[in-house]
């Protein structure tokens, strides 16, 4: 074992929560904190810094963790792949920069289910506190905050504009700020992009921090066990290009390893269900039978349509010289194609009777997509592609560690559409994006359905579909859920139950999915996590 080292706090993961934890302990430079990151990259990674990368990063392991589901019922015996950021700022810096907080139900949901200070009302003023906007009220929105969120251009894309016309006359008005007092209708998406840079927690938290004495930064730490003392959580060993290292925490350990890794390195600590893990050899330290269970995701069909007409999606400029008029465009301007997201525009609507609030999304690349030696490629033929699905899927999986080797990666099982609401909700939501396409002005445009195809119209034929085609929108959380049941893992300040000095900060801890992307509540977890640890320090200190 090589040498040893003390902190007062010890982060393990430098994703979308993790960063923002290590950067807010290590602020007032009181308290000597170390980051550990698996990845070895950092926020000038080319393909992160430029929007349009995100094609280059989700098939990448050089800074992806490529994970991939196991094959089940409902993903029609496929292995689904679960691209996950191994890199400083994590999936924040190879996501799609949606910044999507939900839908002020989800987090009062949370509260309802007996987390204090978890309800909407609570974590508004976090939200707010992290992001500098320019538009909407200033009662749901920041100005000044750490991280830049900045609209879609909403006429840059004549398509849209289409769009947006064709909505209303389904009954979806264009709502300006889908972060604001409702989320319901068709507006364009909010980024994480501004001036052409993703806006990633690596290079909003944690490139301003990297100066701080207390701060210390460790890449190609691969966590493979928590140290446990007693019900006390005092370190963590980890491997640096296979040399084993070891590091203590006086204070706490902050677990934000993200929905898959963080029940993993919990499980290979000795920490879950305990004839589970003597199954594999590993002796059980502290029982929590709801370590890795309660997984959910967005699943999604990507409905496709060809589009008739010349100069209205991304595929016209994409592709030879007009892709190097944009690469032109974005070097002397950050303006353009590459400095886009891939879905400028999303629908929420309600798909029954009675719903007091949206329950699906339609998110819409105006481009089509085609894998090309494995690789994602901007296609010749011109369409668009929508990312379909439910907001709060009911269908319940898990991830579990497969062995007790920290390099083998574990097994996740989705589950998906093993519940009524989930199959009936991504059936009417798959309609609702037909319905669009046939309402002027875009019917005039619209071409063939690509996929699935106008021929499948019944129940089980598009459900056969789906199963058969659907990806996710890359949102997993709730392996290691928050409350006070017998499944929850921690508590509504984060703490493990049952266990002193260790926290999990990340998607793992939300109870339920949020109604849309979940960096944004990821980010505000971080926050609201580092604001509770410095809080209890602050108490230890008075006494």
């Amino acid at each position: 074992m090589a040498g040893q080292s003390t902190y007062d706090y010890i982060v393990v993961g430098a994703g979308s929560a993790g960063a923002v934890v290590a950067s807010r302990l290590s602020e007032s430079g009181t308290y000597r904190v170390l980051l550990l990151e698996a990845g070895t990259e950092g926020s000038n990674f080319f393909w992160s810094r430029v929007p349009v990368g995100v094609a280059k990063m989700i098939d990448n392991p050089a800074v992806n963790w490529c994970y991939a589901s196991e094959p089940d019922e409902g993903s029609g015996g496929r292995r689904i792949e679960v691209p996950r950021g191994k890199m400083l700022g994590g999936s924040s810096s190879i996501n799609g920069m949606v910044f999507i907080r939900g839908q002020a139900q989800d987090y009062d949901h949370w509260a309802q289910l007996g987390n204090r200070g978890w309800s909407y009302q609570d974590v508004l003023p976090i939200f707010k506190r992290m992001e500098s906007f320019d538009g909407g009220s200033d009662e749901f929105r920041g100005r000044d905050g750490i991280l830049r969120v900045t609209h879609t251009p909403r006429h840059k894309v004549p398509l849209l504009e289409m769009m947006i016309e064709a909505a209303a006359k389904i009954g979806l008005p264009y709502n300006p700020d889908q972060n604001g007092a409702t989320q319901e209708g068709i507006g364009m998406s909010q980024v994480t992009i501004a001036k052409g840079r993703r806006q990633s927690t690596a290079f909003c938290y944690l490139d301003p921090a990297r100066s701080r004495r207390n701060l210390t930064i460790e890449q190609g730490a691969m966590a493979e066990q928590l140290i446990l003392e007693g019900k006390r959580c005092v370190g963590v060993r980890y491997s640096v290009r296979g040399e084993k290292r070891e590091a203590r925490a006086a204070r706490e350990v902050i677990v934000s390893g993200g929905s898959i890794n963080s029940p993993k390195l919990l499980e290979l600590s000795g920490i879950g269900q305990g004839d589970f893990l003597r199954s594999l050899g590993i002796a059980p330290t502290h029982q929590l039978k709801g370590v890795g269970e309660n997984l959910r995701d967005h699943y999604s069909p990507r409905v496709k349509f060809a589009i008739r007409e010349k100069n209205l999606t991304f595929n016209d400029n994409a592709r030879g010289w007009r892709l190097a008029r944009e690469a032109v465009k974005y070097g002397l301007f950050r303006e353009g194609f590459l400095a886009s997201t891939s879905v400028p525009i999303r629908m929420y609507f309600r798909t029954r009777p009675g719903a007091e609030t949206p329950d699906a999304t339609i998110s819409i690349a105006p481009f089509l997509y085609e894998m090309v030696n494995k690789e994602r490629r901007v296609s010749k033929r011109k369409g668009i592609t929508m990312n379909v699905n439910v907001l709060r899927s009911e269908s319940i999986g898990s991830i579990h560690i497969k062995s007790a080797d920290p390099a083998e990666p574990p097994a996740i099982r989705f589950n998906f559409l093993s519940t009524e609401h989930d199959r009936t909700g991504v059936l009417a939501a798959v309609r609702k994006g037909r319905e669009l396409m046939a309402t002027s002005p875009l019917k005039e445009v619209t071409g063939e359905e690509i996929a699935p195809g106008a021929h499948l119209q019944t129940d089980e034929e598009l459900l056969d579909w789906i199963r058969k085609n659907a990806e996710t929108t890359y949102h997993p959380i709730g392996t290691c859920k928050m409350g006070g049941d017998p499944m929850a893992v921690v508590d509504s300040e984060l703490r493990v139950h049952g266990l002193q000095g260790l926290r999990v900060a990340d998607a793992s801890i939300m109870p339920t999915l949020t109604s849309g992307n979940t960096n944004a509540p990821s980010i505000m977890i971080g926050e609201k996590c580092a604001a509770m640890v410095l809080a209890a320090a602050a108490v230890r200190k008075a006494a």
